[in-house]
């Protein structure tokens, strides 16, 4: 990335902070794109998780020294913190990747959703944070907006290995809530940069490691796909989850696992613009449940704290 685009995603994530509802749902936003991007460039899981960490380096190292100039280096203790949600992440992206093809696209997104449950779940065991009633209330709701949007209940939950898909979404879930938590976790005391340029670093070696020794990992893909794979580190890495890391530290847990329900949405919505995937009444209708049960459970807690 050029020194411009540089300034442009540092003015970007200095923004993050004065307002982290709306850049944690910019971020989820960005993110939904990588679905889509990863597609395009047909890289296995292992590969395309691996470039997109290692093609966002570019762009986090120097946002990551600006930070260090002001606010210091990250403590040791912490950065254990960020290693450790690094290598969840890896483990989210290869395995819920592979649950695609095994148990549908469908079934596989509403595994991994349920991150909705558990990071609020971890952040009362944890940190003693109990979620708000309205949020209680409208969690119901907000799963059943992602089994719509998902397409499962028309059918969506095929695939050409069902168990094994299941397992792997399953785990993926456990993955990715684990990775939230820590990367909230690992930016409230501030740096919050530098630990996500720990968690890519992290995610890069891990998501080369393991993918090598599962489904492979293809060194040289092709310019083509490391083309695609270059638009998921800028989108997904850089713009999407480096929003997420500034603004969750932020926000209450579940607010932000709230908000991240915006990328199944936004991945159904650019599924149709760019792949020409055609949404039934009913996915949309599990979208327009999962805006307004988002809109109604964190406007509330904001005005009532």
């Amino acid at each position: 990335m050029t020194r411009v685009s540089e300034s442009q995603t540092a003015n970007v994530t200095g923004r993050a902070a004065g307002h982290p509802s709306v850049s944690m749902a910019l971020g989820a936003l960005f993110v939904s794109a990588s679905a889509v991007l990863i597609h395009l460039s047909g890289a296995s899981p292992g590969t395309a998780s691996f470039y997109r960490c290692l093609l966002a380096l570019p762009a986090l190292v120097p946002l990551a020294l600006l930070e260090r100039g002001r606010e210091g280096p990250v403590p040791a203790r912490r950065r254990a913190v960020t290693l450790a949600a690094g290598a969840l992440f890896a483990g989210d992206m290869l395995l819920w990747t592979a649950a695609i093809d095994e148990v549908g696209a469908g079934l596989s997104t509403v595994l991994v959703n349920v991150q909705v449950v558990i990071v609020p779940l971890l952040a009362l065991l944890v940190d003693r944070e109990p979620p708000p009633r309205r949020f209680l209330v409208s969690l119901p709701f907000l799963l059943l907006g992602v089994v719509l949007a998902s397409g499962v209940a028309e059918g969506g939950a095929g695939g050409s290995r069902p168990l094994l898909g299941t397992v792997h979404a399953v785990l993926a879930a456990v993955c990715y809530s684990g990775f939230l938590f820590l990367l909230r976790r690992g930016g409230q005391q501030g740096q919050a940069v530098q630990s996500y340029l720990w968690v890519t670093v992290a995610a890069a070696v891990a998501s080369l490691a393991a993918g090598a020794l599962w489904q492979g990992v293809d060194l040289a893909p092709g310019w083509t796909a490391v083309g695609w794979l270059a638009l998921v580190a800028v989108f997904g890495q850089v713009l999407g989850w480096l929003l997420v890391a500034v603004a969750a530290p932020r926000l209450a847990s579940h607010v932000g696992a709230i908000l991240l329900l915006l990328t199944p949405v936004g991945a159904l919505v650019l599924g149709w613009a760019v792949l020409g995937e055609h949404p039934s009444p009913l996915q949309l209708a599990g979208c327009a449940v999962i805006l307004a049960s988002g809109t109604f459970a964190t406007t509330r807690s904001a005005r009532d704290s």
